[in-house]
C-alpha cells in the first residue's frame, strides 16, 4: 500500500477542521458539487487555509472567525461571507458581536461594504434561527 503524500495528509487535516467549523452538511454539499473542473482549487483550499492557517496556535477559532468576517467584509465577498458567518456562529461568535463588527467596519471598509455585510449577516442569522 502506498504511503499518503504530504498533500493527502494536509487535505485530510484540512477537511477535519473544515468539518469542525462548517459542519457535516456543508462538507457533504461541497463534496457533491466537486467536479474535475473545480477539484484542484477545492483541494488547495482544504490544504492551505484549513490545514495550515486554521490549525495554528496564537488565535482561537472564535478569533479567527472574527478576523475572517472582517476581511471578507472589507473585500466585499458575499459568497464566502455567508459561509464564514455560519462557521463563526459555530465557533461561538454572537449575533451582537457580528453586528458590532460590521458597524465598526463602516469606518474602515466603507458604508457600502459594511451595509452589504450586515444585510447578509441578518439573512444568515434568520436562516440559522439566531434572530
Amino acid at each position: 500500500m502506498d504511503e499518503p503524500s504530504a498533500h493527502d495528509i494536509l487535505r485530510s487535516r484540512g477537511r477535519e477542521r473544515l468539518r469542525e467549523i462548517l459542519g457535516d452538511e456543508y462538507l457533504e454539499k461541497r463534496d457533491a458539487s466537486t467536479s474535475p473542473f473545480n477539484a484542484a482549487l477545492r483541494a488547495l483550499s482544504e490544504e492551505f487555509p484549513y490545514a495550515t492557517l486554521w490549525t495554528r496556535s496564537g488565535l482561537d477559532l472564535r478569533q479567527r472567525s472574527l478576523a475572517t468576517l472582517a476581511m471578507l467584509c472589507a473585500l466585499n465577498r458575499p459568497h464566502e461571507l455567508r459561509m464564514h458567518l455560519i462557521g463563526a456562529l459555530r465557533n461561538g461568535v454572537t449575533p451582537e458581536e457580528i453586528s458590532e463588527l460590521f458597524t465598526h467596519a463602516s469606518a474602515y471598509c466603507g458604508f457600502p461594504a459594511a451595509i452589504d455585510a450586515l444585510s447578509i449577516a441578518e439573512a444568515v442569522l434568520k436562516d440559522q434561527g439566531r434572530l
